[in-house]
């Protein structure tokens, strides 16, 4: 009882799931992703056993048509599944059995698959896609976010509202470089997943993305002069302290050289407080 987007960045770079149901913390059980390997979602009356074995499909050079028909022909439960699948070429797949509840059902393209089950009706399904499909230029896991929100806004899971998830992949992505998990949020019980996902987002990007070139402000003496003082207001040593303590590590230069624009204005919408 659930919809869904998995897919594949453009630059092929990048493979994320984007989910959304009326089901406790639903990010546990639909979505798996491994760089250069692929991704996928296994919903409805789903079969968590599905991720270990379509990723290990994949990872061993089969396409997503591949891979699903591999994991369908192995289950007897296949008529109560759901699935999709995206590989490492972008290639996709999708299954919805004859038992899932109405209304169910699924399309694929070039680089995605889009799913749902005990659906508001097929416009879910046709307003990810469409907002899919119009969001290249977007960052990749905001436009997995904002197809989910189309699902989301045309009815969703006729059921009602819950949890929500968002898991992106790619390589060395992962915290100071150590995995590929670019994005791994989960709202759990929430009377409005979607929109608390996207707020979540907004914080993922903020402690966990390194600031781009043009988001750097240099810092000279008198701006030295003025993030030291603030820290000590604050109660810290120095600036360092606080920017630890404040998990800003990437979006500080660890000299001083720069600060982040945002930071920037977070020292300075507090100091006015202070």
């Amino acid at each position: 009882m659930t919809f869904s987007i998995v897919a594949r960045s453009d630059d092929g770079d990048s493979w994320g799931v984007a989910v959304a149901s009326k089901f406790l913390a639903v990010g546990s059980v639909v979505p798996a992703a491994v760089a250069q390997v692929g991704a996928l979602a296994t919903q409805a009356h789903a079969n968590v056993a599905y991720k270990g074995l379509a990723l290990s499909h994949l990872d061993e050079g089969a396409t997503a048509p591949i891979a699903l028909d591999r994991l369908l022909e192995e289950d007897d439960g296949r008529d109560h599944r759901q699935v999709g699948i995206v590989d490492v070429d972008g290639g996709a797949a999708s299954h919805t059995g004859s038992a899932c509840i109405d209304w169910a059902g699924g399309v694929t393209g070039a680089g995605f698959a889009i799913q749902g089950n005990c659906l508001a009706g097929e416009e879910v399904v046709e307003a990810m896609r469409a907002t899919w499909q119009a969001g290249a230029g977007t960052p990749f896991d905001r436009r997995l976010l904002e197809a989910l929100a189309a699902g989301d806004a045309a009815g969703g899971d006729k059921r009602g509202r819950q949890s929500a998830a968002l898991l992106v992949v790619r390589d060395e992505a992962g915290y100071d470089g150590g995995d590929d998990i670019a994005v791994d949020l989960r709202v759990d019980d929430h009377a409005t997943p979607v929109d608390e996902l996207a707020r979540l987002l907004d914080l993922n990007e903020l402690y966990l993305v390194a600031s781009t070139e043009e988001e750097k402000v240099p810092v000279d003496e008198a701006l030295r002069g003025e993030l030291e003082a603030f820290a000590r207001d604050q109660g810290h040593p120095d600036f360092t302290t606080w920017v630890g303590t404040e998990n800003y590590e990437m979006r500080v230069d660890a000299g001083l050289a720069w600060v982040d624009q945002r930071v920037l204005a977070i020292v300075r919408a507090v100091g006015s407080l202070s």
